[in-house]
């Protein structure tokens, strides 16, 4: 059964006043957008151009499967809490629309959930597009529509990234992310060039791996020293501070912008400290070419946040002193079976072994990491399909491979097996709760993500300090994947959901001795296209 994202919103300028809608039909497995439509209803309040969009966006699905299950999301509280049957609906023009969005399908097929404005800027566009149309007399026209191209980096899309509304209660329709899109689209790209996979082969340059925008000199970068761009980073420091003018005992405005300055006061000629900062600060920023860690040094000697003195200094450039970091070549595993169906498998399931698919996504990633030719070990989760993926690699490469209990995915409990939507179906309580809180464990005694996060740090601290200076393919799973980014990076638990992994993909961390980590790659796919 097809699983269709209708995203929908209206909007009126008078309240009531001119008024439009817009509402955008999804694949829920791919996040392709399937349909647009938006309509200049005429003078209208925001509420009643919002069912509007409802209903059409709900008619737009119908129309294209009457058997799937649609998945709506919108920024409008009232419509969610009305159509979920959760609020009475009261207003005389809004109950017929209700009625008939609820006769679109049949009952227990269509789902809601709200989400902030901000991440309904698609069917928002599409709203804004029908009222400037209706401004000029006219209907709005799909073929002249550029909405899903204003928006197309906009936080609404639906799959994919993993983004979803917030208010309390709040189910996203997928496994947060799941990466169902960019499975998808690997999927499609096998298919089609299997034919030619030889010219496949030739794989990206090696030097897109290998960039790290944190430490170390990029492969490819521009000519040019540490030193300068060092001192460009140093100089965008100072011209962005709000800075005083330096003080009478010779502190630095470099040193004052790190401290950071405080809310500008009106000098008595009225012009502002920022204004006179802004402009000093463009002068001093050309004369910080030769003394950018000078400068870094006189911040700290005068109390200057430490971090925003590395920031002055050139971030991304270790000390000579550092050496060769230990690099984690993060590999997930090829499809299984129920991958493409997008249902829970961790540690504690049936242990799925790769699906065809998923072997020859596993020996694309073979013959490109052979090419690159960096990988100095392999390490992999003892799970079936990790074991299977790492043996194909480190057949190519030569090596053998360990296993590292560490590594393994997340137990899911009672959820291993079920889709997303059946585990929202039989236990929303604890999804609720599992995607609340990083503390919460499925349901049946799962792995919380708190628990894998404490022995994925302590697993990666074991192989840091066995592979000092070493390049180690790990071959693992999502979770411990995302984990192990999300630590590198130092972002909080929810940022497990704001990542898209792809099966087979690649991403990269390095670990330097002084503790730091470089995050220089993130589901990378393009070798199996």
């Amino acid at each position: 059964m097809r699983e269709f994202i209708v995203e929908a919103d209206g909007g009126s300028r008078g309240n009531p006043g001119p008024a439009g809608y817009g509402a955008v039909v999804s694949d829920a497995a791919t996040g392709e957008t399937l349909r647009e439509t938006a309509e200049y209803i005429g003078v209208a309040t925001n509420n009643v151009a919002e069912y509007r969009g409802l209903l059409a966006g709900l008619r737009a699905a119908h129309g294209l499967d009457p058997a799937a299950t649609v998945h709506v999301r919108m920024d409008s509280k009232l419509v969610v809490e009305q159509m979920s049957g959760r609020w009475k609906i009261k207003h005389p023009d809004m109950k017929p629309l209700a009625a008939q969005a609820a006769r679109v399908f049949p009952p227990g097929r269509v789902t809601y959930e709200w989400m902030p404005r901000a991440q309904n800027k698609h069917a928002d566009r599409l709203a804004n597009e029908a009222m400037d149309a209706g401004a000029r007399g006219e209907q709005w026209s799909e073929a002249e529509s550029t909405a899903e191209l204003d928006t197309a980096g906009g936080a609404g899309a639906a799959g994919g990234a993993g983004t979803y509304g917030s208010a309390a209660g709040a189910v996203p329709p997928e496994p947060p992310g799941d990466a169902a899109a960019g499975a998808a689209r690997v999927r499609g790209a096998l298919a089609e060039g299997r034919a030619s996979a030889a010219a496949a082969d030739a794989g990206p340059d090696a030097a897109r791996a290998s960039t790290a925008p944190g430490r170390g000199v990029p492969a490819g970068a521009a000519s040019g020293s540490a030193t300068d761009d060092a001192d460009a980073r140093a100089a965008r420091a100072v011209e962005g501070a709000r800075a005083p003018q330096a003080d009478a005992d010779g502190e630095t405005r470099a040193a004052r912008a790190v401290e950071g300055a405080r809310a500008p006061q009106a000098d008595a000629d009225g012009e502002t400290r920022a204004a006179k900062a802004d402009t000093d600060a463009r002068a001093d920023a050309r004369a910080a070419k030769a003394d950018a860690e000078t400068r870094v040094a006189q911040a700290v000697k005068a109390g200057a946040d430490t971090r925003a003195a590395k920031t002055v200094a050139a971030p991304g450039w270790a000390p000579a002193d550092m050496g060769a970091p230990a690099t984690f070549v993060l590999l997930r595993h090829g499809e299984t079976p129920l991958t493409p169906q997008k249902r829970f498998s961790g540690s504690g399931g049936t242990d799925p072994s790769l699906s065809d698919t998923g072997r020859e996504q596993a020996e694309r990633a073979a013959a490109m990491l052979a090419r690159r030719g960096t990988v100095q070990a392999v390490v992999s989760s003892p799970l079936a399909r990790t074991r299977e993926t790492a043996g194909i690699v480190a057949a190519r490469l030569g090596l053998d491979v360990s296993i590292d209990d560490g590594l393994r995915e997340t137990d899911f409990g009672a959820w291993e097996g079920l889709t997303f939507a059946e585990v929202r179906e039989r236990h929303p309580e604890d999804l609720n709760a599992w995607l609340a809180s990083p503390d919460a464990e499925p349901t049946g005694g799962g792995e919380s993500f708190a628990a894998t996060a404490t022995r994925l740090a302590a697993t990666r601290d074991k192989l840091v300090a066995a592979h000092a200076g070493r390049t180690v393919l790990l071959v693992t799973h999502v979770t411990p994947i995302k984990t192990l980014v999300r630590l590198a990076l130092g972002a909080p638990p929810e940022s497990l959901f704001r990542m898209e992994l792809s099966a087979a993909s690649l991403s990269v961390v390095a670990y330097y001795a002084d503790g730091n980590a470089s995050v220089r790659l993130l589901n990378d796919t393009s070798y199996l296209r």
